[in-house]
């Protein structure tokens, strides 16, 4: 059967864009550069981004492309006879689906505080009682099942319809008012009050911000952020590769990607830090409850926040849901190549598992409080962020750039990739890459993978 294609070249763009932005840009992004220090995390970040980041987003396009096929085939069309590196595949599987059983929950809460905007429940109420909702958000475990099964059930009915004809046209349209609402929020947050001191801490390097928190511990939140921001090590970009034709060149649009996914991230913070000087007496290391307890007292003071507040939120949910949609059709491709099932019939079923699969990280909160992995405050979903960020991201990253560099006979070889990549109109890979991503890159990874699992239990 021949494989569907993507019907624009911006259709891919905004499609992979959609699997990388998603709440770790908005929520994640915000809240670990106020708790490291402000723009000297920045800049590490995106030095880390570029150096690692790109590099293994590029060999995801490549191998994509070059198979034709999702993970749980793509090795064995590439791969030397008689290896073993399709064992990757089924595990790049189970990372996607241990991804959605937590990442929908978190969808799931980001469409119940657009609700609760728009039906004025933070309008006039105090600080108190606004920061109280999200813990009794998390108590309710009825209500959350409710919001996860809507998310769950509009994720797989997009893709029930193809990637073209449903898919790229969806995610198209969320990605595009994503931005506009980003810009007019942005825009917005210029006027502020606390605008200067805001995009101080955000903008202009503060040595003594970061030694507060430690120059190591700004490096590892640097690197970890930069590398899980684009969903490397899964397989969730190497799908919409294999989708792509052969008319433009990789690296190029793997750049396109990256500076859209670094634009998302990057506004965010114009949002947030100026309303966090403005209106919560320059608290901006409030950590993961940033967005769910800060955020409505801020909107509760701006003029017309009940507006904005349910703007923030509806473009948040669009970028979660975006990334559900991207991670839904990598899941579903993957089991479509095993069980030749139809695309619908399997949607059906694959929707039926995933909503019983996301039931442990809502009852984390509520029945199943009592379970705490790593010690007090931790739930379910500590546990299944651990194995997939810590675990299966890194780990399946490295394995992506070992089999992309290893000589043929062993790998895939680095003149295929290079051929693949270059392959079309637009930026290519230059010789002098090829020292760094044989020799450079696989070091920088299996130190990250050693930081990333070290620093966890530190």
């Amino acid at each position: 059967m021949e494989r569907e294609k993507l019907g624009s070249r911006l259709g891919f763009i905004l499609l992979s864009a959609g699997c990388a932005i998603g709440v770790g840009n908005v929520w994640k992004f915000p809240y670990m550069v106020g708790q490291n220090g402000g723009a000297i995390f920045v800049l590490i970040y995106l030095g880390f981004l570029l150096v690692m980041g790109l590099p293994v987003l590029t060999m995801e396009f490549a191998l994509g492309r070059a198979s034709q096929k999702s993970m749980t085939r793509l090795y064995q069309e590439l791969e030397p006879k008689g290896s073993k590196w399709q064992i990757h595949g089924y595990a790049a599987l189970v990372g996607n689906v241990i991804l959605m059983m937590f990442y929908t929950v978190v969808s799931g809460w980001l469409l119940q505080y657009f609700v609760k905007m728009v039906k004025g429940d933070f309008t006039g109420v105090t600080s108190q009682v606004a920061t109280s909702q999200f813990g009794l958000m998390l108590q309710d475990p009825w209500m959350q099942i409710l919001f996860t099964g809507i998310v769950v059930v509009l994720g797989f009915t997009v893709c029930a319809f193809g990637v073209k004809n449903s898919l790229e046209r969806v995610t198209k349209i969320m990605m595009i008012a994503l931005l506009v609402i980003m810009v007019v929020l942005a825009i917005n947050g210029f006027f502020m009050d606390g605008t200067k001191e805001g995009l101080k801490f955000y903008l202009v390097p503060n040595v003594e911000n970061v030694k507060e928190v430690g120059i190591f511990n700004v490096i590892t939140g640097a690197m970890s952020q930069s590398f899980f921001t684009l969903s490397l090590g899964i397989g969730s970009m190497a799908i919409f590769g294999s989708y792509l034709g052969k008319d433009r060149s990789l690296f190029g649009e793997a750049v396109n990607v990256a500076v859209l996914d670094t634009f998302v991230a990057f506004v965010a913070g114009l949002i947030i830090f100026p309303a966090c000087f403005t209106y919560n007496n320059g608290n901006v290391s409030a950590g993961p409850p940033l967005i769910f307890e800060t955020l409505p007292n801020i909107f509760n003071n701006m003029p017309l926040g009940r507006l904005w507040g349910s703007l923030f939120f509806l473009f948040l949910s669009f970028a979660a849901l975006s990334t559900v949609f991207a991670v839904f059709e990598n899941i579903l491709a993957f089991v479509q190549e095993i069980t030749k099932m139809s695309r619908k019939k399997l949607c059906i079923i694959l929707a039926v598992v995933m909503f019983v699969l996301t039931i442990p990280c809502v009852l984390g909160f509520n029945a199943w409080s009592g379970f705490t992995p790593f010690g007090d405050g931790s739930s379910v979903l500590d546990l299944e962020d651990f194995i997939v960020s810590n675990l299966l991201l890194p780990i399946g990253s490295f394995t992506f750039v070992m089999f992309c560099i290893l000589k043929k006979g062993k790998g895939w070889g680095y003149e295929n990739f290079e051929n693949e990549v270059n392959t079309g109109k637009g930026l290519k890979l230059q010789k002098w890459m090829k020292g760094y991503v044989r020799f450079v890159l696989p070091v920088i990874m299996f130190a990250f993978i050693v930081i990333s699992i070290v620093t966890f239990f530190i």
